[in-house]
């Protein structure tokens, strides 16, 4: 039956699939942002990470214990810097949260691809054009519109949810430059033992006793990270990643729809304009860059 069901499911049934698998990953992400939020509240954001990572790396055991090569790295410092950049851009994140409307650091943790086509130049020897750049900071202008520096409405919080796109952004680099000889579940697994080892050193100095609450809270939080994460995974499987890439966006109506029904807040029409200047920025990014691969296929055979 099962072969049955896969060769009756042709390629448009596993791209609506996998634009689905994205779309329930983002609103996943949401809900933990939320929780995330509401824990911020009363315990410390290192605290929520390395919870947050044990459950996970116990929810995707399974997966990792099916084949000791999962465990085994060739590129054991590369895995490192990955993991030590996700677990900054984690608790930054978390950090931010504690102070920001959920939606508004959303909107700023959007420059993140912007981000990474900056750094491929350093970092991966990429060529990015005029066009791409001028993108790049048109992104940037957005994040300075929902920002507002200088203004009575400005929040250093904001910083927070900046620097979290910032280490994402050196985590996505790194990613990059693993793609070709790093199985995804031996980035998944590394990336998430780095973080239970790097926060679980500093919890004597933030370790709060969780109450039955808290333990529940952030256990979902480990349950919905993996969950996430694996949807992501099924859906770059099932469609491309350009194709994918875009519904990332849709987390900017999850948070503000969480932001809405949890903590009775809406993003104002300057952080609106300003999320949609980064959304369009990262949009033509995407387009230019699909563009430019597809010219490189051609040349490479031409």
């Amino acid at each position: 039956m099962a072969v049955l069901s896969e060769a009756r499911t042709g390629p448009v049934d596993r791209t609506l699939a996998g634009i689905a698998m994205a779309l329930g990953a983002m609103i996943i992400f949401s809900i933990m942002d939320g929780i995330s939020k509401v824990l911020a509240e009363d315990y410390h954001p290192l605290e929520i990470s390395c919870v947050r990572s044990v459950v996970s790396l116990i929810v995707l055991a399974p997966f990792f214990t099916r084949s000791s090569a999962t465990l085994r790295t060739s590129m054991p410092w590369h895995q490192l810097g990955r993991g030590l950049c996700m677990t900054a851009s984690s608790v930054l994140f978390i950090l931010g949260l504690a102070h920001l409307p959920i939606a508004d650091a959303t909107a700023i943790g959007f420059i993140s691809p912007l981000l990474v086509t900056a750094l491929s130049i350093p970092f991966l020897g990429e060529k990015v054009g005029v066009r791409r750049w001028s993108a790049v900071l048109v992104g940037f202008a957005g994040v300075v519109v929902i920002v507002r520096p200088g203004s009575g409405a400005f929040n250093p919080a904001a910083l927070y949810p900046l620097l979290s796109a910032v280490t994402w952004a050196l985590g996505l680099i790194l990613t990059r430059l693993m793609r070709s000889s790093q199985p995804v579940l031996t980035t998944i697994f590394h990336t998430t033992a780095v973080g239970v080892v790097v926060t679980g050193l500093t919890m004597p100095a933030v370790w709060r006793m969780p109450d039955l609450e808290g333990w529940v809270l952030m256990a979902l939080m480990g349950i919905f990270s993996a969950a996430g994460q694996t949807l992501l995974i099924a859906a770059l499987l099932r469609a491309a990643a350009s194709l994918v890439a875009p519904f990332s966006y849709s987390q900017m109506l999850w948070a503000t729809l969480v932001g809405l029904f949890v903590f009775n807040t809406v993003p104002d029409a300057v952080t609106w304009t300003g999320a949609a200047i980064i959304i369009a920025s990262g949009l033509y990014t995407l387009h230019r860059e699909s563009v430019v691969h597809r010219r490189q296929q051609r040349r490479a055979v031409a």
